[in-house]
């Protein structure tokens, strides 16, 4: 294992903010999501439970400076029900994203891929919450490349009930609310997410990080980005993301 992966993974043990990684760094995006699937091996996920898309949304890629998306791979620890309870001081300055997200019902290999196609793949759609921390000093000093290594923000996250006949629903339209300690602090549409919430999944079939863990599998749980920009918690509360048509998805930090 290389000495990034080995910072990345020390750091998150440590639960402390990770510091550029100066020669180590990746120096690619490509050698960012290598050392990722180094980091998914030492922590015995491969293959892994599913992956997380970040900066999905034009202002996201503003809010990190990427000119992209990017995506990491979760662990099983990752999918949780909704309604789990976390502890707060488990977390770096956790904050928190209002997603969709989907569970893979068929293989997506690594490549080009059309949102029909992704589609297609898709057993089930629901609400979703990540979790995120703020485990970064200066974004422009640790770069892009590390960023994606260490799963760009990734901590853990809870998924909804499945939504009944969602092929019919205009994902794009959809609106998603988000609600902390009973009080609506963001929303945004489903048209968010490259467009249209399944763009992404396509996205992500075609990008550097299913190249590096050999393309989608079946089973495997995608949150497939934000509606809002991150909301940073300032100690512990209960979340629910609202997506009308959708249902909710819900957690409590303890």
């Amino acid at each position: 294992m290389g000495a990034a992966a080995e910072a990345i993974l020390d750091a998150g043990r440590a639960r402390r903010v990770l510091a550029p990684l100066g020669a180590a760094a990746p120096g690619s995006e490509a050698e960012g999501y290598a050392v990722q699937r180094e980091v998914a091996e030492a922590l015995g996920a491969l293959p892994p439970a599913g992956f997380k898309i970040g900066a999905t949304t034009r202002k996201m890629q503003e809010y990190l400076g990427l000119g992209g998306p990017a995506a990491g791979f979760v662990t099983a620890a990752s999918v949780n029900p909704s309604g789990t309870e976390f502890r707060f001081a488990d977390f770096v300055a956790p904050g928190v994203e209002c997603e969709i997200g989907v569970r893979l019902g068929r293989d997506l290999p690594a490549g080009p891929c059309t949102r029909a196609q992704a589609a297609e793949a898709v057993a089930e759609l629901f609400p979703a919450i990540e979790i995120v921390e703020r485990r970064y000093g200066d974004l422009v000093e640790l770069g892009t490349p590390t960023l994606i290594a260490d799963r760009v923000f990734h901590a853990s996250g809870v998924i909804g009930a499945p939504v009944a006949g969602w092929r019919g629903i205009d994902l794009a339209a959809v609106r998603g609310r988000f609600h902390i300690g009973g009080r609506m602090v963001a929303e945004g549409h489903g048209r968010e997410l490259l467009g249209h919430p399944l763009e992404a999944l396509a996205w992500l079939a075609g990008s550097g990080a299913a190249r590096a863990f050999g393309g989608l599998r079946a089973g495997q749980v995608v949150w497939l980005g934000s509606v809002t920009l991150p909301v940073w918690l300032d100690g512990p509360c209960e979340v629910v993301a609202d997506f009308e048509g959708l249902g909710e998805a819900r957690l409590r930090l303890a």
